[in-house]
């Protein structure tokens, strides 16, 4: 029986229909393997092998959770390469951010005439009116600006450490800027001399804990020299420097050499600093000195731009006049030349006409000799007593008339000379003021030059004989930090701190040099000091960091036991790690057994934050020298 037509047509549809569904299925799922494969080899490759990727149809959806949000992105990136990014579903999450590493603290403080500022970044949980209150202690009269920025996050370990010790520092300085930050303070500071600087930072290194490290920047401006002064003399005995000054390096070296030249005897150094009349100082100074040299003996006195050359009496006239034109010549403009040929002592001459004043150590002061009237008596007196003590002044001077017309500025000029000794004489002649004496301060001579040409004035000569003499040191001051290292250096040479074996208790023999090394921390006062303990390579090394650091906690212990302070002092064990001797051998592995104190010193290190250099505490473990030994 034949089929109707229309029936064939119509299962022949239906047997197509069913063979292109079947097929398209087929295709379907090749291309959704094939996508889903592609992508996770490309997201494995990448290595985010926490992506999971699902095919549905012709879309391909990416779930999982990312580390973070860049992570992701790039998971999402990784994707589209294989398949077209139209067909990527992102369902990826990313993980809470509440474990982000918190910011870096800092603060920084500036203090001058103004007032005190404070800027910077700080924990949430900082007292900020307890910081302002403690900076406004500091000078009540002062304004403290608060610009700070705060962040939610804890305080890090030294943060409450380093503000302490910025404050406790600026507390002594009065124009400086201190940036804080944990476990670093870096501190910039200017001071009136270099007397003072160097005590700053003395005082500053001592103050701070023994776990902070410090940088110091402390600045001492050139001094304002008020007359620019230099006097060279020559006599028989070479030549030598009163008084020089210099306005820069290059300055200082060329008139040194030109001295050197010229028969200067003995080490010398110009002091550089601010005032020169001209920016030819040192040329002049050169040309005056080896005219000096050339006439033979004599001196040369530079005050400002006068210059004053006076040559011995027995001088050439010829000579004399040859070397004076030719200075006078060669001289920069600026400068003016006074020279001086002494005349002739008569065959008979008359007694002198002297004025006399003593100073003795103990600061009694006697004057005699001649005054022009009696005004001008009253006014030594006067003087004197201002200058010495009213209680310390003895006078009998007389008067006597035809005195030359500069007598009452020679004799008050030297009384002024004098006060600046701690002991010495003065005598004052019609042609001559002589000062001997013996002074503390090494800059004495060279500042009563200058006062002395810048009183006398022009043409006129002066003799100083001025012994430089360290003053004696205070009783009750601290004995110098490198000293106090030395001697504990030495004690452990002598005996060394021993342990019984395995533990950390002090061997009996040992508690003999503790003592000795107590007495001398006691004197030492608060320096920063670190208790180093340190072992042979015998055993595991975390055992041997751990007996390292309870031997120099045992140390720390015995040294409080004798009433030793302590709170700038820390301990710290370093078991192996720093061998200074050969373990491989019995003797190399007892060296290696010690007990180390060791001196926190500061070290220069560059400020990246200023440009300066800095003094930076060096790292306790920088040095590895044997300051002693122990048994392990």
């Amino acid at each position: 029986m034949r089929m109707p037509y229309a029936l064939a047509v119509a299962l022949i549809f239906a047997v197509t229909a069913v063979l292109s569904l079947v097929a398209a299925s087929y295709a379907v799922t090749k291309i959704e393997d094939a996508s889903e494969f592609a992508v996770r080899r490309a997201l494995n490759l990448k290595g985010h092998d926490w992506a999971e990727v699902q095919s549905d149809g012709l879309r391909v959806v990416l779930t999982g959770t990312a580390p973070d949000e860049a992570t992701r992105f790039n998971a999402l990136t990784a994707a589209g390469t294989e398949v077209d990014t139209s067909r990527v579903i992102d369902e990826m999450e990313v993980a809470p951010t509440a474990d982000l590493t918190p910011p870096r603290f800092s603060a920084e403080i500036l203090r001058n005439d103004s007032g005190i500022t404070i800027i910077g970044l700080v924990p949430a949980s900082l007292d900020r009116d307890d910081l302002i209150d403690r900076l406004q202690r500091l000078d009540q009269n002062s304004s403290v600006s608060d610009l700070m920025e705060s962040a939610d996050y804890a305080e890090p370990k030294g943060w409450d450490q380093a503000i302490d010790y910025a404050i406790e520092a600026l507390s002594g300085l009065p124009r400086a800027k201190i940036s804080a930050s944990p476990g670093l303070v870096r501190i910039t500071a200017i001071a009136d001399s270099q007397q003072e600087k160097d005590r700053l930072e003395q005082d500053l290194s001592r103050a701070a804990p023994p776990g902070l490290r410090i940088g110091l920047s402390i600045s001492a401006p050139r001094p304002v020299i008020t007359p620019f002064t230099l006097r060279y003399l020559i006599d028989e005995n070479g030549g030598q420097f009163d008084a020089c000054s210099a306005q820069s390096e290059d300055a200082r070296e060329l008139i040194v050499a030109t001295a050197r030249e010229a028969g200067l005897t003995g080490q010398y150094s110009c002091t550089i600093g601010l005032g020169v009349p001209s920016p030819r100082w040192s040329n002049a100074a050169q040309l005056s000195i080896l005219a000096l040299a050339e006439i033979g003996q004599g001196s040369v006195t530079m005050s400002d731009a006068d210059i004053t050359l006076v040559a011995a009496q027995d001088t050439s006239p010829i000579l004399f006049d040859r070397v004076v034109g030719e200075l006078e010549n060669a001289l920069p403009d600026v400068f003016a030349l006074h020279a001086v040929l002494p005349e002739p002592e008569p065959d008979d001459p008359a007694g002198p006409i002297e004025f006399n004043a003593t100073l003795s150590p103990e600061g009694l002061v006697q004057l005699r000799g001649r005054v022009s009237d009696e005004t001008l008596r009253d006014m030594t007196d006067s003087f004197a007593r201002a200058a010495f003590g009213s209680t310390q002044v003895y006078t009998a001077t007389r008067v006597v008339q035809d005195l030359p017309t500069d007598w009452p500025v020679r004799v008050l000029a030297g009384l002024d000379a004098l006060s600046h000794l701690h002991n010495g004489a003065l005598t004052v002649t019609p042609d001559d003021v002589s000062l001997t004496g013996v002074s503390h301060d090494p800059d004495a001579k060279a500042r009563i030059a200058g006062l002395l040409s810048d009183k006398l004035g022009d043409a006129q000569d002066f003799n100083l004989s001025i012994t430089y003499v360290e003053p004696p040191a205070p009783q009750d001051a601290l004995p110098d930090p490198e000293v106090c290292e030395e001697q504990i250096a030495e004690v452990q040479s002598n005996s060394k701190i021993a342990f019984e074996p395995g533990s950390a208790t002090v061997a009996s023999d040992s508690r003999d040099a503790l003592n000795q090394i107590a007495d001398i921390l006691r004197e030492c006062g608060p320096i920063r000091l670190e208790i180093q303990g340190h072992t042979d390579s015998q055993g595991r090394e975390e055992m041997n960091q751990q007996l390292s650091q309870a031997r120099a906690q045992s140390i720390l212990n015995e040294l409080r036991g004798r009433r030793v302070p302590t709170s700038s002092f820390s301990a710290v064990g370093y078991g192996e790690t720093q061998p200074i001797a050969d373990n491989d051998t019995e003797e190399g592995r007892e060296i290696n057994r010690r007990i180390k104190f060791h001196l926190i010193r500061p070290e220069p290190v560059p400020d990246t934050e200023t440009g300066l250099e800095a003094v930076e505490a060096e790292s306790p473990d920088a040095e590895a020298q044997d300051a002693g030994s122990e048994d392990q």
